[in-house]
Formats: structure tokens, C-alpha cells, sequence
């Protein structure tokens, strides 16, 4: 086996020879900078070569950089070969470090997503990082950098089809990548009038004409430069959407959702199915316009990350239109539970009052919130507890009952004097923060005793944690798939 192989025996490969250079040619230029200023400003300003004055501290320069920057080579060469790592009984261990060594080892049944990722540099030289999260893994997800593209994808196909259960690591021949199909894209357009309709767009407009008013009133125009760093800050949160929306695509594929987004830095990410621990739905004011939505999810793993990061790794659909909704609705959760999915799902994104089953504060509750009481309320299916809220500021979230965690009773001085209590479902840290607002007393204690049963029996029913394994005949036809696969391997000799 090469190199390029993926590591479907156990053995153990190192990646990509380049891989240090990936990561560090930062460090590199700033030592070639540092210590080659000096001759190249004397170059630019014509004051001679480099032995016209033996004092000069030019070549000390030169031969103090030439020595640091052997020794950065040296550590980036004794990185590559003392990074290593292995797919072997169910685990994929990884070894770094010479003189500070790391090993880090994850059980593959608990892989919950894995990405893709591949920086401007790495794109130019056809390279990819293999990222990928494990529910057991700690606050960082378990990263390959690098690995030529095809490997890499090669490896998450291997990883995915173990950690489904239809590969086992017998298999003489490499798991094939699952195909896909491509269900939704992302019109660059949409995606630059999302980013001006958005609520940051809203608070910059009052902020200018708040501004303004100021300016007037006080006849000072110093004012208007205190928001100079605000516009340069959100202007790189605009880039920072715009760059990783861009030509946003989802497809589905038998080993889960595949996201695909990035202009400079392109991303692709597989979620497994049944690794979404909770989904919301979001529907800011001036999207209602153009009945517009974007959607969140949290992943093991995925929340524990830097909020910038976090926030579009976790993204599902950064705009959509409502039967997009729909459809990234039914990939997620495939069995909604119910006979009517159009019209429950529907009475949480834009409904009131108990549309299609839902059951919303009481009316004594108008006084702690005028505008949303009439909106806040919850409705559970067979699979899932659907919570809503928001008469403005829409919001729709589902939590499948084999994800509840843990709960909560929440109830303040106000919400004991007019009867009503928040009830909390906590799951894996990320943007979903479960919670029915303001329903009555007894509604959220009944609520919190049946959605303790439905999460009960739901986790009697998931008897694995390969999601693929617990289907009759998947893992029978693909070991059949693999047999086949050698009898009409051609012998090479």
C-alpha cells in the first residue's frame, strides 16, 4: 500500500510532505522579512553591496536569518515525519509532537460530522484538511492537514462507512465515496440581499440616522467618527458571511447532509444522519418581506469552537425560501412524526394561537409579553418536541426526543404571580438554546414529565451508535458490495 492509500489496514501513514509549509509559511515570511529588511532597503535606496564595509551588521543580519530559518525547516520537516496517523479496530488515532509528543485516539460510532476544509494556498496546491468532530473528543475536533484532496476524501468515506456500520475494516478494497445528489443552491444574489436585509443592516440604519440627529442637534460632527470602527468591524462581518455563503450548495448522500460553501476558503461538510442534536428555524423582520429563513442546527462538538467558526459550521441554510425550509426540514428529520408535517411545521414558522395542535400561553400571560403570547407554545409529534416563539423576530425549534438531555423549570417572582413557567431542554452546546416561553404551570410540568418518557423510550429504540447498523440487511448487502467489488478487481500481478 502507498502512501496515497487510505489506511483501511491499520497501518500507519504520515500526510502530506508539504503539510508544515501549509501551516507555517506564515512564520517563514516574517523571518525573511525581519532579517532581509535591511539589505533590501539598501538595495532600493542604491547604498551599495553588502562588502563595501565590513562593519556593516548586513551579513550578520543575513547569516543570523539564514541560521533561524534552517531551524524552522528543520521543525517543520521533523513535524511531518513525527505526525502520523491510523484507522485500526474502530479507532482513529492520531501521534504528533517530537519533543512534546500528543496522541489523540476517537472511537469512530461517535464521529458526529465530518469537514473538508481547504484554504486559498491549499486549493492552489490541490490540498485539503481533514476535519472531523467526536462526541468524546474534547473542546477540538481530531484535524489531518494535510492531505492531498482525493485522499481526503477517500478517508472521510472510509471513516463515514465505519462509523455507520457498513465497513468494519475487513474490507480488501477501499470504501467507496457515496454518491450524492444536489438539492438546494444558493443564488450569490440572494445571498447579498439576505446580508441587506439583515438585523445588523437594521441597527446600522438607526445607528447612521441616530447619528445624524445627534450631529444636528449638537452641531458637532465628532460624533460620527466614533462610528468609524463600528463600520470597519461590521464590514468584516459582511465579508466574513459573504465569503463563506458563497455558492452555498446541500446534497444528499447515503452517509448524511453535504454542505459545500466558500469563496476564498472553500468548506465541504458531512453530517452524519441522526447526529443533529437540535434545529432552529429563524425569520428576522424584514425577511418577511420575501418569506425568507435561515436555519442552525447543534452537533456534538461543532459549539465548542470559536463563535465565528461555530456559527457557520452550524449553519444549515444561511437564506432560504419556505419550501427550502421544508425540504432541509425532512432531511434532517426524516420521520417528522406526524400525518400533517406541511401544516404542523407551518403553524410553528408563521402560525398563532393553537394552529395545527399547537399549545400557547395562556391569555392571563399578555401583560409579561403583549406581543408574543399569542405565539409562544409548543406541539409534539411522535419524533420530535416542536417549540415556537416571537411575533417579530420568528423562531421555530425541534428537538428529536432522543436528544433531550436533561430539563429545566424555570419560574421568576412575575411568572409565579400569573401562573406560567419556562420549561429548558439542554443538549450539546451550540446557536439552539431549547425553551418554551411562558406556558401555564401545569402545562410545563405535564410537558416536562411526558417529554421525560418520550426521551426515555426514544433512547430504548437507538440500540447503537452506528446509525446505518441497526437497519436489517445494510451491513449484508455492502460486505456483498465489497466481495463483489475483489472477485472483479483485475489481477495485476
Amino acid at each position: 500500500m502507498t502512501q496515497e492509500q487510505t489506511a483501511v489496514d491499520g497501518d500507519w501513514h504520515r500526510v502530506h510532505p508539504a503539510s508544515p509549509f501549509m501551516r507555517g509559511w506564515v512564520a517563514l515570511v516574517a523571518i525573511v522579512y525581519f532579517f532581509g529588511r535591511d539589505t533590501f532597503e539598501r538595495t532600493l535606496q542604491g547604498r551599495g553591496n553588502i562588502g563595501d564595509n565590513l562593519n556593516d551588521r548586513t551579513p550578520w543580519l543575513l547569516a543570523g536569518g539564514g541560521v533561524v530559518l534552517l531551524l524552522a525547516l528543520g521543525s517543520f520537516v521533523l513535524s511531518w515525519y513525527f505526525t502520523r496517523y491510523q484507522l485500526a479496530e474502530g479507532y482513529v488515532r492520531v501521534n504528533t509532537g517530537f519533543l512534546f509528543k500528543q496522541q489523540r485516539q476517537a472511537r469512530l460510532d461517535r464521529v458526529q460530522a465530518i469537514d473538508i476544509v481547504q484554504p486559498l494556498l491549499a486549493r492552489i496546491f490541490g490540498l485539503a484538511e481533514l476535519k472531523f468532530e467526536v462526541a468524546d473528543a474534547g473542546h477540538s475536533a481530531v484535524r489531518l492537514s494535510y492531505l492531498r484532496l482525493a485522499q481526503a476524501k477517500q478517508l472521510r468515506a472510509t471513516i463515514l462507512g465505519r462509523a455507520a456500520g457498513i465497513a468494519d475494516g475487513s474490507e480488501t478494497v477501499e470504501v467507496p465515496e457515496a454518491p450524492e445528489l444536489v438539492v438546494l443552491y444558493l443564488p450569490p444574489g440572494r445571498l447579498v440581499g439576505s446580508l441587506i436585509l439583515s438585523e445588523q443592516s437594521f441597527f446600522i440604519v438607526l445607528s447612521a440616522i441616530a447619528s445624524v440627529l445627534v450631529s444636528v442637534l449638537t452641531e458637532s460632527r465628532a460624533f460620527i467618527l466614533y462610528l468609524i470602527p463600528a463600520i470597519l468591524g461590521l464590514g468584516t462581518a459582511y465579508w466574513r458571511s459573504f465569503n463563506k455563503g458563497y455558492n452555498f450548495t446541500a446534497a444528499i448522500s447515503p452517509d448524511g447532509i453535504r454542505l459545500r460553501y466558500g469563496l476564498l476558503d472553500t468548506q465541504a461538510q458531512t453530517v452524519p444522519p441522526g447526529r443533529i442534536q437540535a434545529v432552529k428555524v429563524t425569520q428576522p423582520p424584514l425577511w418577511r418581506i420575501l418569506g425568507w429563513y435561515r436555519i442552525h442546527v447543534n452537533v456534538a462538538g461543532y459549539g465548542e469552537h470559536h463563535r465565528s467558526e461555530a456559527e457557520h459550521r452550524t449553519m444549515l441554510l444561511p437564506v432560504g425560501r419556505k419550501s427550502e425550509v421544508m425540504m432541509m426540514l425532512s432531511l434532517v428529520l426524516p420521520d417528522p412524526g406526524t400525518a400533517e408535517p406541511e401544516r404542523v411545521f407551518t403553524a410553528g414558522l408563521t402560525g398563532l394561537d393553537s394552529d395545527a395542535g399547537f399549545v400557547t400561553s395562556p391569555k392571563r400571560a399578555w401583560i409579561l409579553s403583549p406581543l408574543g403570547w399569542r405565539r409562544n407554545g409548543f406541539h409534539a409529534t411522535d419524533t420530535a418536541l416542536l417549540l415556537r416563539s416571537g411575533r417579530w423576530w420568528r423562531k421555530l425549534v425541534l428537538v428529536p426526543h432522543q436528544r433531550t438531555q436533561s430539563m429545566a423549570l424555570h419560574q421568576g417572582p412575575l411568572a409565579r404571580l400569573f401562573g406560567v413557567a419556562d420549561l429548558v431542554l439542554h443538549t450539546t452546546p451550540g446557536p439552539v438554546a431549547p425553551r418554551l416561553i411562558q406556558a401555564a404551570t401545569a402545562e410545563a410540568v405535564g410537558l416536562f414529565d411526558q417529554q421525560a418518557a418520550r426521551a426515555r423510550k426514544a433512547r430504548k429504540l437507538q440500540t447503537s451508535e452506528q446509525w446505518l447498523a441497526q437497519l436489517p440487511g445494510v451491513h449484508a448487502v455492502q460486505h456483498s458490495s465489497n466481495h463483489s467489488s475483489n472477485q472483479e478487481e483485475p489481477d495485476h500481478g
